[in-house]
């Protein structure tokens, strides 16, 4: 029976090594067309942010930071974000559980509804939303008796915000949930412990890394989102503009600087979030190898 075993891995492990075996004028070749498309795209316009926000001096960019509008944009962001990211985590883990744990019908149509924000341009789900709140919608004549604001305001930013970013807690830990599958679940409810005791003390660790990655990149987008929310916010400054939005209407009117400044704002977020990111992939990419090994 071993002889088999190896036939089948062999060609495997030949084709491998096959394949990783380049000259070195062919590495050489690929290595620069890859730090040069990061370098052109990634670095250069990082370069140019940062050049152009402090380009008139700290005080200009300073000012353009403190002003009402810009601080309002900040804000209104930092309170999107807190809003839907918590929304998410709850979703995330409750729809990775059910289909990582359990079978039943529909299973296969709900995830296919998890990754539809990845197939749907985020305008369309913001005039999406604009057919179901607004004064001719769907839900419009109703909320406008009752005295219920959903576009251009808070409420309308969130839903937005949340449709475009729910997708990823529960991407990442739905292939996590299924690789560690039910054994460790299955072992506390034999010790008495309960369903709550169970996810608690089992599960939840079992996936806080996967998690914790989840809920970066879904921060992220919901800090940086933009099309859904310029759909949905009316663009009312000191009031519906988050910092994306802040910042078209600033360098449309020719206030580059400032437009510099608050992007200088989201470009950090995103260095920041591409080195907790390299962080919880190493230690993400560490918990799976642990996992697959078990």
């Amino acid at each position: 029976m071993a002889d088999p075993e190896i036939k089948s891995y062999a060609p495997h492990h030949e084709s491998q090594s096959a394949a990783v075996t380049e000259s070195r004028p062919a590495k050489a070749v690929l290595m620069i067309v890859t730090f040069a498309f990061l370098g052109i795209f990634l670095l250069l316009p990082l370069i140019v942010v940062f050049n152009e926000a402090f380009a008139r001096g700290l005080s200009a960019y300073t000012e353009a930071l403190t002003s009402p509008d810009t601080r309002s944009a900040i804000h209104l962001t930092l309170l999107v974000a807190a809003i839907s990211v918590p929304l998410n985590i709850v979703f995330g883990i409750s729809a990775a559980w059910a289909i990582a744990k359990f079978e039943f019908k529909g299973k296969a149509f709900l995830t296919t509804l998890i990754d539809l924000p990845f197939s749907v341009s985020p305008v369309i789900s913001g005039l999406v939303y604009v057919l179901l709140f607004g004064a001719q919608g769907l839900f419009g004549a109703w909320l406008k008796a009752h005295g219920i604001v959903i576009l251009f305001a808070v409420p309308g930013i969130v839903l937005a915000t949340i449709f475009v970013t729910f997708p990823f807690v529960a991407r990442e830990l739905i292939p996590l949930m299924q690789e560690q599958g039910n054994g460790d679940e299955e072992a506390a409810l034999s010790l008495g412990a309960n369903g709550w005791q169970a996810f608690w003390y089992v599960t939840l660790p079992n996936v806080k890394w996967g998690l914790l990655y989840g809920v970066l990149l879904c921060n992220a987008r919901a800090m940086g989102e933009f099309g859904a929310v310029s759909v949905v916010s009316g663009h009312i400054r000191g009031l519906t503009n988050t910092m994306p939005l802040h910042v078209e209407i600033l360098y449309n009117e020719y206030n580059a600087a400032a437009a510099f400044a608050v992007a200088s704002l989201l470009a950090g977020l995103a260095l920041v979030t591409l080195v907790l990111k390299t962080l919880l992939e190493m230690r993400y990419g560490a918990e799976i190898a642990a996992t697959r090994g078990h």
